[in-house]
């Protein structure tokens, strides 16, 4: 459990328990957005602006009964009484207006990262999701399994949780569930996020190269979790997934008790060196994906059955369970409600079934995440053709970084269409970018390979791409971690269109 509380340096300290009105600069994030309701929640006045708001954010927002104003201005400091505390989003650059106004006006002022823990965080047992991949689903997971066995957590995860109807919870419980992203703090403070919330419990899930904005290489990746790893408490424990070499390398030398979870991509393949939970003998079927789950250390053996798809899934659910088992919550106990878990909105999530095709949206965009959810995809509608549609939109997968990777996860579906990269400039602080991810290459390559692909400019021609070669029971994989145009919503108009 955290201790006391010390404010950031050359920060003023605030008392949590005297708060009435709290100001909110770029509020519109899905982590600023969410501890704005929390605290909405406890009774206090929030305030906030940022840019022009989209949904789901705006709508939760009105929703919760929170003033935004839209655009940054020193004036919208006070324009609602002076707050006591006023939060600073990430997205906020040095030169903004309302954050310099912020600083220079003697009110505290805190990052996201560090308000949530000073409010929300500091005297719960702190679980923190940490990894490359899987965070959103994983950290959600945890909280639903710990809500359904009685242990009423607190929960923040960076996305909208099927589960519990939005992006975070304030239980009675001891325990805060929170994503721990890798992701820089603040303009006057470029530490990772994660290092702000002092887990007792880390789930870590992988490791590999991301934020090339931020990051020069997999090294420097390395170095911000080795951060993290090297600041736990001796009495803190670490669940890792060992099968992943980033994750062996940087939690080669905690001074915790490390526990390792995995499972196996192929039949009988034996678990890497340190792990204790290993799925096995993964098996799909209707009413979900059965695997074994064996406790090496207790000499125990667990069915399980998830409605998660994939191997990754299998390894998600597998860390939750054993950060769980460690917290007091048994295996057969933890599982049982796992069949009801319903997920994160825009993880696999069905938007709609028209003139026989499955429309499915997903925040792949990482080669990794892409090739884990064909896989899972797949896995889910077995006889089906997967129609991978995917939007390079981050700074990093707009680079050509990633091409041959995206060839060769694209790979496993059988069309693909690829929106080409725009010409807006690519934020970078590790150096220019010079040469952008070319989509008609990677089309090209897929071809070569006998796969359908297809590079798009326009959303258009990618709708009427999919519905021209459209077959009963195909399934449309949506990848994108924006909008990507509203594309399926077209999609599913025009597939009604025909149906």
């Amino acid at each position: 459990m955290s201790g006391a509380v010390a404010p950031p340096d050359h920060q003023r300290p605030f008392d949590p328990d005297r708060l009435t009105h709290v100001h909110f600069v770029a509020i519109g994030g899905t982590g600023m957005g969410s501890l704005a309701g929390l605290l909405k929640a406890r009774g206090l006045h929030v305030t906030g602006s940022d840019k022009k708001l989209y949904p789901p954010m705006s709508t939760a927002l009105a929703d919760w009964g929170i003033d935004v104003v839209e655009g940054f201005a020193a004036e919208h400091l006070r324009a609602a009484g002076e707050p006591d505390l006023v939060v600073i989003g990430n997205a906020v650059r040095r030169d903004n207006p309302e954050a310099i106004a912020a600083i220079g006006s003697g009110i505290p002022y805190r990052s996201f990262s560090d308000a949530l823990y000073e409010l929300a965080i500091a005297h719960k047992h702190c679980i923190t999701v940490s990894g490359t991949h899987g965070k959103t689903t994983t950290t959600n997971l945890a909280a639903h399994l710990l809500l359904a066995t009685g242990r009423d957590p607190s929960l923040l995860v960076g996305g909208i949780s099927l589960d519990f109807g939005g992006s975070f919870r304030e239980g009675a419980g001891p325990h805060f569930v929170v994503e721990g992203d890798e992701y820089d703090t603040a303009f006057f403070d470029k530490t990772p996020k994660f290092l702000h919330y002092h887990p007792d419990t880390l789930i870590l899930t992988s490791v590999e190269f991301d934020h090339a904005d931020i990051y020069r290489d997999l090294d420097h990746v390395k170095e911000a979790f080795r951060a993290l790893v090297a600041g736990l408490a001796p009495g803190s424990r670490i669940v890792a997934a060992l099968g992943h070499a980033g994750v062996r390398d940087v939690v080669a030398g905690a001074r915790c008790r490390v526990e390792g979870y995995g499972a196996e991509r192929r039949a009988g393949e034996a678990p890497p060196p340190g792990v204790r939970f290993w799925g096995r003998d993964l098996e799909p079927g209707s009413e979900g994906l059965r695997f074994r789950l064996e406790d090496r250390e207790a000499g125990q053996s667990h069915e399980i059955v998830s409605p998660l798809f994939g191997v990754h899934n299998v390894e998600n659910v597998v860390g939750v369970l054993a950060a769980l088992s460690g917290l007091g919550v048994p295996i057969e106990e933890a599982a049982r409600p796992l069949r009801a878990h319903q997920g994160v909105k825009r993880r696999q999530e069905v938007r709609g079934v028209a003139a026989g095709v499955t429309v499915i949206d997903d925040f792949a965009h990482h080669p990794t995440a892409v090739a884990g959810t064909i896989e899972a995809i797949a896995q889910r509608h077995p006889g089906g053709r997967v129609v991978a549609l995917l939007e390079p939109r981050t700074n990093t997968s707009r680079r050509k970084l990633f091409q041959d990777d995206y060839v060769e996860a694209l790979a496993q579906a059988d069309r693909i269409a690829i929106a080409e990269v725009g010409d807006d400039p690519i934020y970078s602080i590790t150096g220019e970018v010079t040469e952008c991810l070319s989509a008609g290459e990677v089309a090209a390559a897929l071809r070569a390979r006998g796969r359908d692909a297809r590079a798009f400019a326009e959303i258009d021609a990618i709708v009427d791409w999919v519905v021209s070669g459209r077959r009963d029971g195909d399934v449309v994989l949506v990848m994108s971690n924006g909008a990507f145009g509203g594309i399926w919503e077209r999609l599913l108009q025009a597939l009604r269109a025909v149906g």
